[in-house]
C-alpha cells in the first residue's frame, strides 16, 4: 500500500494566454489545448502533467498523487473517512478527463483538494518541448514537488504522516516552519511552510539539463516581475534554481541536480542552515519583511563552511557516470 508520487496538478485561472506563454516557453512544457476551456501541458510521456482550467480564483485547483495498486485507492479512503473527511468518487467522467484508469478525491485539513489516482495514460506520441530543452526529471520520481502555506501545523502534519503515509526527509524550524515529505528517492514530493497563511506556495519542475534552467533564468529576467526569487542552491534538497512569478501569483520553482535518498534507510531530522546555500534573493520581500532575515541565514551558512557535497557526489552527474560503467 503506497502513495509513490506527485503525478500532476491543476490551476484555475481566467489567464489561459499567460500561461500558455509562461508554461510552454518559459518552463518548456508541450501545450495541449483542451477545447477552449482549458489549456493542459505536458512534461514527458504521459498525457498530461498540469491543467490549467478557465476559471476565477488564480489558485490550486487540485493536487493528483499516484498510488502503486488500484487496491491503494479504497485503502486510503477508508484511512481518510477513518479521519472524518469525506471521500468521493470520481464523478462519471472525471478519470477521463485526468487521463487516469480510476481516482478518488477529497479535502484535506485545510480544504485543499487531493486526487489519488491509479493508471495514468501514456501519450502515443513522443513529448515536444515548448522550447529547446533536454526534457524534464520525471518517471518514477513523479513531476516534481509541491508546497502549500499551512495555518496550522500540528493539524496538516498528522493527516499527511499518519493519514497518507507521506514521509518526513526533513524540517526547519527557523526563519519558520518548513516540512518536507519523500514519496520516492526524490528528497521531497510535498512540502508545508508555517506562514500561518492557507494557499498554494510553489510547485517544482527539474530539468535535465543545467544550461535549460540558467537559458529559463535569461528568459524570465527579460519580462518584468517575472523572477520571484534569483538563481540559487538549497540546503536540503542540493536543488539549483530559480522561482519564477506565474501568471496566477503563486511561485514555480525551475531546478536541476536535486537530491536523491534511500527511502529505506533515510531518517528524519531537524536542519539549521535556512532554506539556502546561496542565492534565492526572494525580490518580492522588503528588507524589513523577511529578505535581510534570509540573506544573514545565507552568509551565516557561508561563514560556517555549509555547502553541498562535492561534484562527484551530485545526483545528476553520478547518475550520468553510473551509465557509462566508469
Amino acid at each position: 500500500m503506497a502513495i509513490i508520487a506527485l503525478g500532476y496538478l491543476g490551476v484555475r485561472s481566467d489567464r489561459l494566454d499567460d500561461w500558455s506563454d509562461f508554461a510552454g516557453r518559459l518552463l518548456g512544457m508541450q501545450k495541449i489545448d483542451r477545447g477552449g476551456k482549458a489549456l493542459a501541458f505536458r512534461m514527458d510521456d504521459r498525457v498530461q502533467r498540469l491543467l490549467v482550467s478557465d476559471e476565477p480564483g488564480e489558485t490550486l485547483a487540485f493536487l493528483g498523487f499516484e498510488v502503486e495498486h488500484k487496491s491503494d485507492l479504497q485503502f486510503y479512503a477508508a484511512r481518510v473517512e477513518a479521519a472524518g473527511i469525506k471521500v468521493h468518487p470520481a464523478a462519471p467522467g472525471l478519470a477521463d478527463r485526468r487521463f487516469v484508469g480510476d481516482l478518488v478525491w477529497f479535502l484535506d485539513p485545510m480544504g485543499n483538494r487531493v486526487e489519488l489516482f491509479h493508471a495514468p495514460m501514456i501519450a502515443s506520441d513522443p513529448f515536444v518541448p515548448g522550447r529547446p530543452i533536454d526534457g524534464f526529471r520525471t518517471g518514477p520520481l513523479g513531476m516534481g514537488h509541491a508546497v502549500l502555506h499551512v495555518q496550522d501545523i500540528e493539524v496538516m502534519m498528522p493527516f499527511y504522516r499518519d493519514v497518507l503515509d507521506f514521509h518526513v526527509s526533513d524540517y526547519g524550524l527557523q526563519p519558520y516552519g518548513l516540512y518536507f515529505f519523500h514519496l520516492n528517492e526524490r528528497h521531497h514530493s510535498f512540502a508545508m511552510v508555517g506562514s500561518g497563511q492557507q494557499g498554494f506556495h510553489h510547485f517544482m519542475v527539474e530539468f535535465q539539463n543545467l544550461d535549460d534552467v540558467g537559458q529559463g533564468y535569461d528568459i524570465a529576467q527579460q519580462q518584468e516581475g517575472r523572477v520571484a526569487y534569483t538563481l540559487g542552491r538549497h540546503t536540503n534538497d542540493y536543488m539549483t534554481s530559480f522561482y519564477a512569478n506565474s501568471p496566477s501569483g503563486f511561485f514555480v520553482e525551475n531546478g536541476w541536480g536535486g537530491r536523491l535518498i534511500d527511502p529505506a534507510t533515510w531518517e528524519p531530522h531537524e536542519t539549521h542552515d535556512g532554506p539556502s546555500f546561496w542565492g534565492h534573493e526572494r525580490l518580492y520581500l522588503t528588507e524589513e519583511g523577511g529578505r535581510k532575515r534570509l540573506r544573514d541565514m545565507r552568509l551565516d551558512a557561508a561563514a560556517r563552511g555549509r555547502r553541498s557535497p562535492p561534484v562527484p557526489d551530485c545526483p545528476w552527474l553520478y547518475n550520468e557516470i553510473a551509465k557509462t560503467g566508469k
